[in-house]
């Protein structure tokens, strides 16, 4: 964002629009001397919530771009989803009784969207939506989407000749501090949302039995971690030798 273009442009509106930086700060509770700054283009210091209220009040929006080392950002992110995904492969590989398809898209009655992971168990008749979160952002948003791709599960897997007597939901999220910080935060609303853990979604998943709605971290076995040994390691404790004797 050029912070001189955006305050010129934001004072233009104002301007335009026959407002007053007086009126401005008093219809959008942000101190004048704010109002002052962003239009001068000194956003260092003025807080996010701050423009985007000044804007707003103006019937204007501001965008912000995150970006990094040339716009390598974006397949970082990819990235990171994309090793959830062969996790997520990997792990119903490993499981008896499973379909599991990634990146399932649909187009019903006006909605559309990808599905991260639909999986089938024919001998129960249980289909699972699987939504893979490399990074916990805007939990409504998460709920909401869970919700409407839930809803139309049944819909998507009649298509492939499946026919559901359950449908279950799975928020599965690449574990690190930052997400565990973020669920710690908001734990009691996604465990009203998501009551089924991961221990007992495991358990879940060997023998299908009825509709849960799961929200657990997924870790990836093969890259290390910062907060134990590398995958092979071994922690081995010493015994203690007894003191020789005087």
């Amino acid at each position: 964002m050029d912070n001189k273009r955006t305050g010129t442009g934001l004072r233009a509106i104002r301007t335009r629009c026959g407002r007053t930086q007086r009126e401005l700060s008093i219809a959008t509770g942000v101190p004048r001397n704010v109002v002052q700054a962003v239009e001068r283009g000194r956003l260092e210091r003025v807080r996010i919530g701050d423009l985007q209220a000044i804007a707003g009040a103006l019937d204007a929006d501001v965008d912000l771009i995150l970006r990094w080392r040339g716009g390598d950002l974006g397949r970082l992110v990819n990235a990171r989803h994309a090793r959830l995904h062969e996790v997520m492969a990997s792990r119903f590989s490993g499981l008896g009784g499973w379909r599991y398809e990634p990146e399932v898209s649909f187009s019903s009655f006006g909605e559309r969207g990808v599905i991260d992971g639909l999986a089938w168990h024919p001998a129960t008749g249980t289909l699972l939506v699987i939504e893979l979160k490399s990074e916990l952002v805007d939990l409504s948003d998460l709920m909401g989407t869970v919700d409407r791709k839930r809803r139309l599960a049944p819909e998507i897997g009649r298509a492939r000749g499946w026919q559901p007597r359950s449908v279950s939901c799975w928020v599965a999220i690449e574990d690190g501090r930052t997400n565990r910080r973020a669920l710690a935060r908001h734990a009691s609303t996604l465990r009203a949302k998501f009551p089924t853990d991961g221990r007992t979604v495991e358990a879940w998943l060997r023998r299908p039995d009825g509709a849960i709605s799961a929200l657990s971290f997924l870790s990836d076995a093969s890259r290390p971690s910062g907060n134990g040994p590398r995958p092979g390691a071994r922690l081995v404790r010493h015994a203690h030798e007894p003191h020789p004797e005087r």
